[in-house]
This record gives structure tokens, C-alpha cells and sequence, in this order.
């Protein structure tokens, strides 16, 4: 398993996440929002979009570390000077004597570290000069200067045992993917929460447009009795009861203001716009539906819902803990084998005349004899969190099915109640018609006009919210498939599939 998660791959996840596509206007000072131009503002300005999103750059750059710690690493070491002056006894001849000594060397190295074997790989070469004066009675020379140059190749590998550096790359690689996915479904349930305050924000838009006509025919119906009783042909009580419904009707205008504004207010909020931005909510809600195939859309969340993914990471994850309880105590080694030459002289330019070839190897083994039960309860404990991922897994598929079926038989009942609603206001609006022209005729009173008037309007409002249930009811399934029915389309895009959503 290897991710190449590249820059530019992680910000066109970010961009498309499934939604965010497009931004909207500004119209003479005033915030023209549709619903994508909503949330791009929400994931800008939200703070816990903003916290997921640091968390994601910073498993990337972890992940960038990790793999730049894979590649050929060049360093040096210096020991420029080193000067050291100290008495000391020669038993032979039970004196004391002189010793002072200088040195100044380096080493430069190449290390590689293998991720197929787990083993490392090293090119190293020591350069020094020595030099050293002593006191000492059987010194055969006092004054020694010495020229030192080791060059050798070695490789190490450990044996019997799993490979770790393979394990810390794919631990980070999941980190990173289980980052993104956090930062993609933190986004999807912020698209959850935009949407519904949008249109909570957009209802009670119309509810105010219907309080205004309403407004507007009690108005009209006002005019109409007062010139009535003026020429004397209603009673004094017809315009009394006219006033009473004009006044309830500017009533429920003003109400509806109040809660218009409010909900702007919490829309703002949500957004994260300032409290003193002007916004004007732009949508179309029209009565139109989809069909939805309930298999193909259970089959499509299996298939790319990211808590499923995000359950199999927990899965993998659990599945290394297990390797590493079972590498507690364990038996275990080392192979280390390395060839080089050696050349030692009093003169530079003949260091290397005479070389010495310096090969060596080793074994090392690691042998636990008794360690009290340590590693039978450490795989025992990791066993137990492994089949608890895989429960959890099983628990978040059947969620899933269980939710989508439920999205379904509401979008089909959603459905109904739009053409049921949509039926009410046909014959409302007629009945409100004919009992208008009773009313003009003088057949009807204006307390019975405005029952008339006060059912066109509910059953007006009761469209608009019918329609606007089934368009987050349409939102939710999307966001529980990752598939747009309208569109008829995955969300994901198949190229984004090899990366973080592909199937391990």
C-alpha cells in the first residue's frame, strides 16, 4: 500500500470534495447567496474547517518527512581539532611521563535505507591525522605524525522480525488519508447544516411574500368595503371586521420580518458573514423529482463512503499493533557485513600506496528466555482491539444500508405529499377565486373571504415547504451515497479514486 498523495492532489480533493463548484455575486452592496456560493463562504470562514484543515497539512508534511527520510541522506561529521595533554605511569619502568597528542579528522556518509528488507545500506569514510609525543623511556620513536583514511561499504538487516520501516510509512499514510477523510466529512456536514439554514432562510423569504399579498388583497378588500359602506350598501360592521383583518394582516407582515431577519441573523452566523452584511437569499425551488434506484444507491455508499474507509484504516491500524505486540520479546537478529580498505601513513601523497582491505561480518541474536506473560497479554490485547475494528466496521455498514433505505422511503412519501400539496393549492386558489367574486358581488362577507384568503396562504406555505424537504431530503441522500441523482453523477471523480478512496 502507497499513497502518492501529491500538493496539487490534496487541494483539488479540498476544492471538490464533492460540491463546493461555483461562487456568486454582489449586487449594490448586498450579498446575492445561492447555495454554492453559501458554502464556500462557510468553509472559508468556519473554524472547524479551518482546525481539520491544519490537522490535514500537518499529516501531509509528516508524510513528506517520512518519505523524505527513505531517500539518500548525505551528512558529514567534523572533528576539527582535538589537543590533549596528561601524566601517566608505565608500570614497566614505575614512572611517570609525559603524553601529549593532537587530532583532527572527519567522516562523511551516505546512508539508504532499504523499504523492501527493512535493511540499511552505508558508504563511509573516515579521514584523520594523528599526532603524539611522548616521555616514555622505551618509546621507540617519542614523536609519532600519522596520516589515517578508512573507505568501506556495509549493509545491516535485521532478521526474524517484521519490517519496520515499511509499517512507519504506511502508519503515516494512513494518518494523512484518515486526516483528509475527517476534513471531508467535517465538510459534507457543514454542506448538511448550510443547507438547511439556507433554506429555513429562503422559507421564511416566502412566508413573507405570502404575508405581503395577503397583506395586499386585504388592502384591496379594505377599498372595496369602505367605498361599499360609503355608498351604503354594506353595513357599518362589514368595514369594522375589514379594519380588524387589515390590521391582523400587517401584523403577520411585521412578524414575518422579525423572523426572517432572525434566521439571516443564524445564517450569518453559520457562515461566518458579519452580523451587518446584507444578504439576499437567491434559490429555485421548483417541484421537480428524481428517481432514486435504492440499489445502486446502497451499492454506490459501500462502495465510497468514507466512514467505511475510515473503519478500515481502524481496521489496518489495529492490524499493526497486532505485528508489534507479537514482536514484544521476541526472537530476533541482525545481519552486518562490510567491505573496505584501510590506509595508514606518515605522508599524505602516500596514503593510499599500500592499502589494507578491511572486510567484516557479523551475526547478532536476540534470544528472550522469560519475560512473565508480557507478550501473550500484549497480542491478546491487540487481538481483541482488532476484532472490535472489524465489528465497528460491520456496525457502521449496516448503518448505512439501514439509513439509505430510510432516505429512500422518504424521498417516495416526500414525493407524494408535493403532488398532494401541489393539488390543495390548485383548488384553493380556485375556491379563493370564486368566493372573491362572491365577495364583490356582495354574496359573501369579508370575514369569510379571509378564511378563504388564510387557506390559500397555508397551503402556499405548505408547498414551498413540502418542496424544500425534499430537496434536503435529496441533499442527505447524497451526502449518505456520495452520488448525485440529479445529476446522475459520483461525487468523487474517478481520477481522485487511486488516492485516498481507493480500496486496500
Amino acid at each position: 500500500m502507497e499513497h502518492q498523495f501529491t500538493g496539487d492532489r490534496v487541494f483539488r480533493v479540498l476544492l471538490l470534495a464533492g460540491i463546493i463548484a461555483a461562487r456568486g455575486t454582489t449586487m449594490a452592496g448586498q450579498e446575492l447567496l445561492t447555495m454554492d456560493r453559501a458554502m464556500v463562504i462557510a468553509v472559508e470562514n468556519s473554524p472547524d474547517m479551518e482546525q481539520t484543515r491544519l490537522a490535514l497539512v500537518q499529516s501531509q508534511e509528516r508524510l513528506n518527512a517520512q518519505r523524505a527520510r527513505l531517500k539518500s541522506q548525505f551528512s558529514i561529521s567534523l572533528n576539527p581539532f582535538e589537543y590533549e595533554k596528561t601524566n601517566r605511569f608505565d608500570p614497566q619502568t614505575s614512572e611517570w611521563f609525559l603524553n601529549e597528542s593532537a587530532s583532527s579528522g572527519g567522516m562523511f556518509s551516505i546512508n539508504q535505507r532499504i523499504l523492501p528488507t527493512d535493511g540499511e545500506l552505508m558508504l563511509v569514510n573516515r579521514f584523520s591525522y594523528d599526532y603524539s609525543l611522548t616521555e616514555s623511556a622505551l618509546a621507540v620513536d617519542p614523536v609519532s605524525r600519522t596520516f589515517n583514511n578508512r573507505l568501506y561499504l556495509q549493509f545491516s538487516q535485521p532478521i526474524f522480525t517484521y519490517n519496520r520501516t515499511r509499517m512507519e510509512l504506511e502508519t503515516v499514510e494512513l494518518e494523512y488519508e484518515a486526516s483528509l477523510l475527517r476534513y471531508l466529512l467535517m465538510q459534507l456536514s457543514l454542506e448538511r447544516d448550510v443547507a438547511r439554514q439556507f433554506y429555513a432562510v429562503y422559507s421564511n423569504q416566502m412566508n413573507l411574500e405570502i404575508a405581503r399579498e395577503e397583506l395586499k388583497n386585504n388592502e384591496e378588500s379594505h377599498g372595496i368595503i369602505r367605498n361599499k359602506v360609503d355608498g351604503g350598501l354594506l353595513a357599518l360592521e362589514e368595514l369594522y371586521q375589514a379594519e380588524v383583518n387589515l390590521a391582523t394582516s400587517r401584523s403577520g407582515v411585521f412578524n414575518a420580518e422579525l423572523t426572517l431577519e432572525n434566521s439571516m441573523d443564524q445564517f450569518r452566523v453559520l457562515i461566518g458573514l458579519p452580523l451587518e452584511t446584507p444578504i439576499l437569499i437567491a434559490a429555485e425551488i421548483l417541484a421537480d423529482t428524481v428517481p432514486v434506484n435504492q440499489e445502486l444507491a446502497i451499492a454506490h455508499a459501500l462502495e465510497n463512503r468514507m466512514e467505511l474507509r475510515d473503519r478500515e484504516i481502524d481496521m489496518e491500524n489495529a492490524t499493526f499493533n497486532l505485528t508489534r505486540a507479537k514482536a514484544t520479546n521476541e526472537f530476533a537478529g541482525s545481519v552486518t557485513a562490510s567491505f573496505g580498505v584501510q590506509g595508514n601513513d606518515e605522508l599524505f601523497n602516500q596514503l593510499l600506496e599500500k592499502p589494507t582491505t578491511t572486510p567484516s561480518i557479523g551475526l547478532t541474536l536476540n534470544i528472550p528466555i522469560f519475560d512473565w506473560g508480557e507478550r501473550k497479554s500484549e497480542i491478546k490485547a491487540a487481538e481483541a482491539g482488532l476484532e472490535n475494528s472489524r465489528i465497528s466496521y460491520d456496525i457502521e455498514e449496516t448503518d448505512i444500508k439501514v439509513n439509505i433505505r430510510s432516505v429512500v422511503r422518504s424521498l417516495k412519501n416526500l414525493e407524494n405529499q408535493i403532488g398532494i400539496q401541489q393539488k390543495t393549492v390548485e383548488n384553493a386558489q380556485l375556491a379563493y377565486d370564486i368566493n372573491l367574486e362572491r365577495y364583490r358581488n356582495g354574496d359573501l362577507t369579508s370575514l369569510d373571504l379571509g378564511i378563504y384568503q388564510s387557506q390559500l396562504s397555508d397551503k402556499k406555505m405548505s408547498l414551498t415547504n413540502a418542496i424544500i424537504d425534499y430537496k434536503i431530503e435529496l441533499l442527505n441522500l447524497k451526502i449518505q451515497t456520495l452520488y448525485d441523482f440529479e445529476k446522475q453523477e459520483p461525487i468523487i471523480p474517478e481520477e481522485l479514486k487511486s488516492g485516498p478512496y481507493a480500496k486496500h
